[in-house]
């Protein structure tokens, strides 16, 4: 009897030496460590995103860990702040693989994670900020993008001077970079310079690397209305939407009616403003700006015809909604105009494009059979034989009395006939004399007569 108990003694540290992988695996086996991916272009769709994993996890009792899987060529400057700022202020660790490229605005969020890993043929770097049309910035916004990396990297550990590099051409760092050169690092040149913790081939060596090769790795996935928002949240194509919209308008009001033209507009308007408003971007005053804007040009375009202060308040109402629904503004505090660049290149060359695609269709594709079908095109003048109104042009040039006050319209005796007159700007006292100068479009223009 004693000697089985002194084998069984004997045994029980191997016994519990070979239990012990299956004892801790089983205690870890429900950690968990979030996989938020950040591919494409960085917008306010892929901030919805990351926002919504890094909460996630951090609601997951189970969850010890965030890995950001990043492959992208960098993207809205704004977003990517926002996104910073989302990880700096999280307890959870959040470490970033960099799966090919983190240039940019990809950079700034690799910077605010705990570790970078990076794969062999990985870069990260080349955060120089360029402006609507692909030009570099200038150099207040490459300070502001200078102070955002610098900051970051001073925050979680990096070495400031080796991020500011990367937006900075002029900064020389020995032995790592000349002046006139704009930084990006290999994997082994981010090693080397320690601002990668490793060189790793997957999400499981990272998991390795950071001690949570136990714990199962949880996909975040990217949910449909989030992949639609970002689909149409893209600013190339809310340039799109806007042209469509501005296109749309302009060739039904050349043809009133609700037709095609009017049907493209309205999509492209409930397209435009609905990611935007499921974004928190565009605001309910800012549509109802685009839509007076609407208003005061149909009113300039039938009701007001020529004086021009509806049709212009019109425009630079839309033009105004429209750019106020692309920034993130809170009520009309806006952003400093650096901040807001993109969106204001975004509404330039849309309303450039837009004249060049109206002059275009103007020119050439209204003759074609096909556009025909959809627009009025052909003449409705009284050349050919079309007519919405009786000829007032036997009037023309004659003189005649005011029977009432023409505040702007009013009533006048022109020969023997009482006629429905419009001054022709200036408000004339009833009883004066005044002169025809204008019949168009059957509308009868007066002016007044000043030696009477």
């Amino acid at each position: 009897m004693r000697n089985r108990l002194s084998f069984f003694w004997a045994l029980l540290p191997v016994l519990l030496m070979a239990l012990a992988p299956a004892l801790f695996q089983t205690a870890s086996a429900n950690e968990k460590v979030y996989v938020i991916r950040v591919e494409g272009l960085i917008d306010n769709g892929l901030n919805m995103y990351i926002d919504r994993g890094i909460s996630a996890a951090e609601s997951d009792a189970q969850a010890i860990g965030v890995i950001l899987h990043m492959d992208t060529f960098g993207g809205l400057v704004d977003a990517a702040d926002k996104i910073r700022k989302r990880m700096l202020a999280s307890d959870i660790p959040i470490v970033t693989l960099v799966d090919a490229n983190a240039a940019s605005a990809g950079a700034l969020i690799s910077f605010a994670g705990d570790h970078i890993f990076m794969v062999p043929g990985g870069s990260i770097g080349a955060a120089t900020v360029v402006d609507g049309t692909g030009e570099k910035a200038d150099e207040k916004m490459q300070s502001y993008m200078r102070g955002l990396m610098r900051s970051t990297a001073e925050a979680k550990g990096y070495n400031p001077r080796i991020a500011e590099a990367m937006v900075d051409e002029r900064i020389v760092i020995e032995d790592v970079i000349g002046e006139g050169e704009l930084l990006t690092l290999s994997a082994s040149e981010a090693l080397e310079l320690d601002i990668s913790s490793a060189t790793v081939r997957s999400l499981r060596e990272v998991a390795e690397e950071m001690g949570w090769e136990m714990a199962d790795l949880f996909n975040v996935e990217e949910r449909w209305e989030e992949s639609v928002i970002r689909f149409f949240a893209s600013p190339v194509l809310q340039s799109l939407l806007m042209l469509m919209m501005l296109g749309g308008l302009y060739f039904e009001l050349q043809s009133p009616g609700v037709g095609f033209a009017g049907a493209v507009a309205g999509i492209g308007a409930l397209l435009f403003f609905l990611p935007l408003y499921i974004m928190g971007l565009a605001q309910f005053w800012e549509i109802f700006i685009v839509l007076l804007g609407v208003g005061l040009i149909i009113v300039e375009i039938f009701v007001l015809p020529g004086f021009g202060i509806a049709g212009f308040t019109g425009a630079v109402l839309l033009l105004f909604g429209l750019f106020a629904s692309l920034v993130g503004n809170v009520g009309f505090n806006f952003p400093q105009l650096n901040d807001m660049r993109t969106e204001l290149w975004t509404v330039v060359l849309t309303l450039l494009l837009a004249i060049a695609f109206i002059a275009s269709t103007m020119r050439y594709v209204m003759k074609t059979p096909f556009f025909s079908k959809l627009i009025l095109t052909k003449s409705t003048d009284k050349a050919s034989g079309y007519t919405s109104y009786d000829s007032r042009d036997d009037l023309l040039g004659q003189e005649g009395i005011a029977l009432t006050t023409l505040r702007i319209s009013g009533t006048a005796k022109i020969g023997n006939r009482r006629v429905d007159v419009v001054s022709d700007g200036d408000y004339i006292d009833k009883g004066s004399r005044v002169k025809v100068v204008s019949t168009a479009a059957g509308q009868v223009v007066v002016s007044r007569v000043e030696d009477w």
